[in-house]
C-alpha cells in the first residue's frame, strides 16, 4: 500500500476533530473525501501531510511510518499538497514560485534539474505562458493552477488536493478536472477533498465520507453519495 492511515485521532483540547479514522490507498488510486463543513477533512489532510501531528494513530507511506516526520521531510519522500486558499509568493514570478518547490521540496528525488521540473509542472497545468508574470497578478483559477504546479514540481507519488475547485466557474471547474485526470493518468495517487461533488465524481475511484471526524462510509462513489448515511448528513435525518 502506498498510504496507510490507522486509527487516526486528533484533539485540540477537549475538541475531537478526528476520531479513530482508518483507510488505505494503493498506488495510482484517486480517492475522494467528502463531509460537511467542520467534519475534519482539512485536518485529516494536514495530518497526512505532516503539518500537524495526530493525538493517536499512525500514517505510513509505502510501508514506512512517517507519523512523526515533519512536512518538509514527507514532501521529500513524495507527498505534495495544495492549500484550500492559494498562498503564492506574490513578490516572485510564477516560474520562481514553482522553482522554490522543485528546489526545496524534492531534495534529490527529481529525475531532472529543478528548472526543468518547474517548467514541466507549469506546462502540465497550462501556465507556461505566464512564467514571467508576478504571482500577485494571477486570477483565482491561475493561482489554483500555480498551487498545483508547485505541488507537481516535487514529482509527488501522493498528491493531496484541498478544495481546489472551490470558487471557480463551471467552465473553470471543467478545465481543472481535465488537468487532474491527466495527472491521475500519469500514475500519481490522489487524495482530493472537495465540496463540488460533481467534479470529484468525474475523477475518483473511491470516496470516504466523514462527519465529526468519524468515518461514515467508504466505497464506490455513487454508492457512497446515494447512501442513507451521507444523505442524512447533508439533508437531515428526515428524508
Amino acid at each position: 500500500m502506498l498510504l496507510e492511515v490507522r486509527n487516526l485521532s486528533k484533539s485540540f483540547g477537549s475538541l475531537v476533530v478526528l476520531d479513530d479514522l482508518s483507510f488505505e490507498l494503493e498506488e495510482g488510486v484517486a480517492f475522494g473525501i467528502v463531509g460537511p463543513n467542520g467534519a475534519g477533512k482539512t485536518t485529516l489532510l494536514n495530518v497526512v501531510a505532516g503539518d500537524i501531528r495526530p493525538t493517536r494513530g499512525t500514517v505510513a507511506l509505502d510501508g514506512r511510518d512517517v507519523t512523526r516526520l515533519a512536512s518538509h521531510r514527507r514532501c521529500r519522500l513524495g507527498i505534495g499538497r495544495t492549500s484550500q486558499v492559494p498562498r503564492p509568493f506574490e513578490g516572485l514570478t510564477v516560474f520562481e514560485n514553482v522553482l522554490v518547490g522543485a528546489n526545496h521540496g524534492a531534495a534529490g528525488r527529481l529525475t531532472t534539474t529543478p528548472e526543468h521540473a518547474a517548467m514541466a509542472a507549469l506546462e502540465r497545468v497550462d501556465l507556461l505562458l505566464k512564467s514571467n508574470v508576478p504571482a500577485a497578478q494571477l486570477t483565482l483559477l491561475e493561482r489554483k493552477r500555480l498551487e498545483l504546479a508547485r505541488a507537481l514540481a516535487v514529482q509527488p507519488r501522493l498528491l493531496l488536493l484541498d478544495e481546489i475547485a472551490g470558487g471557480l466557474t463551471e467552465a473553470e471547474v471543467d478545465e481543472l478536472v481535465t488537468t487532474i485526470k491527466e495527472i491521475r493518468a500519469s500514475g500519481v495517487t490522489i487524495v482530493w477533498i472537495e465540496h463540488i461533488v460533481h467534479a470529484l465524481l468525474r475523477v475518483v475511484d473511491r470516496i470516504l465520507a466523514i462527519d465529526y471526524g468519524r468515518k461514515l462510509i467508504e466505497g464506490e462513489p455513487d454508492a457512497v453519495m446515494n447512501s442513507v448515511e451521507v444523505r442524512e448528513v447533508y439533508l437531515g435525518a428526515e428524508l
